[in-house]
């Protein structure tokens, strides 16, 4: 029996960068389970488990666009720094949540500070980045 769209699954995973850091990993916890094709997991992740069979490890490189998409400028706002109040105290690199007019948070990296803006970045922390990852298949579950 070999993976097709959707099956429910569970895999262990490690992804690395193209320059071999590791960003992420299953190692030490339960396989990640999904159903094949569903937008559970990004697009090239389903795409690369499909044809799988029990037991077998596969290496799937996938593109940015097929990842987290391209970086994208919209996603970077200047905020008025007074908007974050009076004893605002942040660093560049910090995470923030933000939440959005429909009560949704997401989050956001602090690129820039400076006297009147803070710059917050949207784009997913792997958007730009090809990514690979070595994908064991453990289960297929059902159908």
């Amino acid at each position: 029996m070999s993976v097709t769209n959707g099956n429910t699954i569970r895999v262990h995973y490690t992804g690395t960068l193209t320059d071999g850091t590791q960003f992420d990993s299953s190692e030490g916890r339960d396989p990640l389970e999904f159903v094949v094709g569903s937008g559970m997991v990004i697009p090239g992740f389903d795409n690369g488990v499909l044809g799988m069979e029990i037991g077998e490890t596969r290496t799937i490189e996938i593109p940015a666009k097929d990842a987290y998409g391209e970086k994208s400028d919209d996603m970077i706002v200047a905020i008025p720094r007074g908007e974050f109040g009076e004893g605002f105290t942040a660093e560049i690199g910090e995470q923030l949540l933000i939440q959005l007019g429909d009560g949704n948070q997401i989050p956001v990296t602090i690129t820039q500070i400076d006297e009147k803006t803070v710059t917050l970045d949207a784009n997913h922390k792997l958007a730009g980045k090809d990514l690979i990852f070595t994908v064991t298949l453990v289960e297929i579950a059902a159908e």
